[in-house]
């Protein structure tokens, strides 16, 4: 009899977890990511709906710090510093938050991104940045709350907030010339130091052109910052490629100058390598 207990048990739990009632969300979530310029804007929000109620005023009262959409906090990132209001904001992921009012809404954006719609202690230290925009009438009423990115150029964008009859636009620049001409330099100053040594180790695990790849290693080596090492494991791959080109003897001196320099850093799989190449390639 226990063991019938028992099953039925077991049984009823497995079909309770199997049972489990999905219903769609009251406030659904969504996702919007887009490129501004060159700046990753994502947000994630909450979109409650008015279903008849009065919103502004009421429902979200006036003059009263607002979640700005429901349940967990509306975030919004972005991948590069931007202007808002005159005012730079770091890059990162932000709360937002807003107080709106009949004219005007002050606009927040919190460091803390972890909690359930307002925070439960007030932090004035976390807010990065804030703002007011003027408050538009809408000619048509909006059902669900909504976020947009609009007005896109290379340069801005505009952050829309829509609710009801309300809408409130927030203006963003971006670095869109600055982050261009870094790239531009970039790609102009030509391959860095780590772009040679990963082709170098390509051709060397590859059974490339091995010519080549000692080309490529030492450049690798040869852009260390002046008045710093060489990178050790940077020199244990041109051991090995001169190994491998048949020059035992220039193997063991570059492998002895890792080796050091493995040992400086306190690195003993380094150590144990190149001991033992030296040893393999002296015989």
């Amino acid at each position: 009899m226990k063991k019938i207990i028992v099953v039925l048990a077991f049984v009823l739990a497995n079909f309770v977890m199997e049972a489990q009632v999905k219903t769609p969300q009251s406030s659904p979530m969504t996702k919007i990511e887009q490129v501004v310029g060159l700046t990753d804007v994502k947000i994630e929000y909450s979109r409650p709906s008015a279903k008849g109620r009065t919103v502004y005023g009421d429902l979200v009262p006036f003059g009263k710090n607002w979640r700005t959409g429901a349940n967990g906090n509306t975030t919004i990132s972005f991948s590069e510093d931007v202007t808002i209001g005159g005012q730079q904001l770091k890059k990162g992921k932000y709360a937002l938050y807003t107080t709106p009012k009949s004219e005007k809404w002050d606009i927040i954006f919190y460091t803390d991104t972890n909690n359930w719609g307002l925070p439960e202690n007030w932090d004035e230290s976390k807010v990065a940045l804030r703002t007011s925009v003027k408050a538009e009438t809408l000619n048509k009423s909006v059902e669900s709350f909504s976020i947009f990115l609009n007005d896109l150029s290379n340069d801005a964008g505009v952050l829309e907030l829509s609710w009801e009859r309300t809408m409130v636009s927030i203006p963003f620049t971006v670095p869109t010339q600055e982050a261009a001409m870094k790239s531009i330099e970039k790609a102009l100053a030509g391959p860095a130091a780590a772009d040679y040594f990963a082709a170098a180790q390509y051709f060397y695990q590859t059974n490339g052109d091995m010519t080549k790849a000692l080309s490529w290693v030492n450049k690798a080596v040869e852009d260390t910052p002046k008045g710093k090492d060489a990178p050790f494991w940077y020199l244990r791959l041109k051991s090995l490629i001169q190994a491998k080109n048949g020059d035992k003897k220039g193997a063991i001196a570059t492998a002895k100058e890792s080796l050091a320099l493995a040992t400086k850093a306190g690195n003993g799989d380094y150590e144990k390598m190149n001991k033992d190449s030296i040893a393999e390639w002296s015989k």
